[in-house]
């Protein structure tokens, strides 16, 4: 067993991964990886929380899973798996429903959000996904969980329900569900979109301008790039306010390059945006070249990805159904004969 901290976390399987993924979450699980005992899924039952095509999903799970391991995440450190192969997931949400407040739930600003844009559409599922997240990160026990901005209140939540539960079903000396603690990364936590520099990069945005995919041609990537927006300042800066592109593009470029904020910000600050753009955009291709060379390799193997998603699934069970064990246990289940 690992003496290691473990680290939980996932994303959904709906098409592409695109910048804000790859930089706010994915890149910064390889860079730490090896600190950690690691479990990465494929969130394929928070995907269903909004209309989605039965078509792809099997398909895009796949491809997620793939990026996953193009983007750098190494086996020796890290388990793989897609969320919905192991149904203690479902279970665990269940038994966790049963104890959470409606209106902690309701307060949930992302719920608040979506609802909006749902109107009477909005499912239950919408409302409870944070349940679903609690129950990812505490069937693994996990001490850290890499965040985004958008997602700590998720996880001051998943804390909030692993209290009661303990409160509720377990002695003060010793815990059944562990208290997870968030994994917050400084630089490019908030990827922001290429047509709205005060809106985060997304996949539920409309418009394919507004997002570089990791798997998008060198073209794609040098038409959104010339059409993203910018300002008509000359000489860009880090940091004001009143220019969120400038700001956006010059982080984009930072993190992509490996420069210092500071070498960036002597390099461009007396230039244009035409100037800037084609070299934005080489180093944006440069950056995603041997992801995209190293996931259509895995794709070509369709064999490998399957073996190692059944051996991910085998892990992730064992913990899974232990901690689901230890918590019907807790609630006074009888456990299976």
């Amino acid at each position: 067993m690992s003496n290691k901290q473990r680290v939980l976390s996932g994303v959904q399987p709906t098409g592409n991964l695109h910048l804000g993924n790859y930089l706010g979450a994915i890149r910064n699980w390889v860079e730490i990886q090896n600190q950690y005992d690691n479990f990465f899924c494929v969130v394929d039952l928070h995907a269903i929380t909004v209309p989605h095509n039965p078509a792809t999903l099997a398909s895009d799970s796949y491809t997620i899973a793939a990026l996953y391991l193009a983007c750098g995440i190494d086996l020796s450190h890290s388990t793989i798996f897609i969320q919905s192969h192991v149904s203690a997931h479902s279970e665990l949400t269940w038994l966790l429903n049963c104890i959470t407040p409606l209106n902690w739930l309701e307060d949930m600003i992302q719920f608040k959000e979506k609802a909006v844009k749902q109107g009477e559409n909005v499912n239950t599922g919408l409302l409870d996904y944070p349940v679903l997240m609690a129950s990812d990160i505490l069937l693994y026990q996990a001490d850290k969980v890499p965040v985004g901005e958008d997602q700590k209140q998720h996880l001051e939540l998943t804390r909030d329900i692993v209290n009661r539960f303990n409160h509720m079903f377990a002695k003060p000396d010793r815990p059944v569900l562990k208290l997870p603690e968030p994994l917050i990364r400084k630089e490019g936590a908030r990827v922001m979109s290429l047509t709205d520099g005060t809106k985060k990069m997304s996949k539920s945005d409309p418009s394919e301008l507004s997002r570089i995919n990791l798997l998008d041609s060198p073209d794609e990537i040098a038409k959104k790039i010339k059409r993203c927006k910018t300002d008509p300042v000359r000489g860009l800066e880090f940091d004001n306010s009143e220019r969120p592109e400038s700001n956006n593009l010059l982080t984009l470029y930072m993190l992509l390059s490996g420069k210092t904020k500071e070498e960036v910000a002597a390099q461009c600050q007396d230039m244009g945006w035409g100037q800037f753009k084609p070299m934005f955009t080489d180093v944006v291709n440069e950056a995603l070249k041997p992801i995209q060379e190293k996931y259509q390799a895995i794709l070509d193997d369709k064999g490998y990805l399957e073996s190692l998603l059944r051996e991910g699934r085998h892990k992730a069970e064992t913990v899974a159904n232990e901690t689901l064990t230890q918590v019907k246990k807790a609630m006074g289940y009888s456990l299976p004969l």
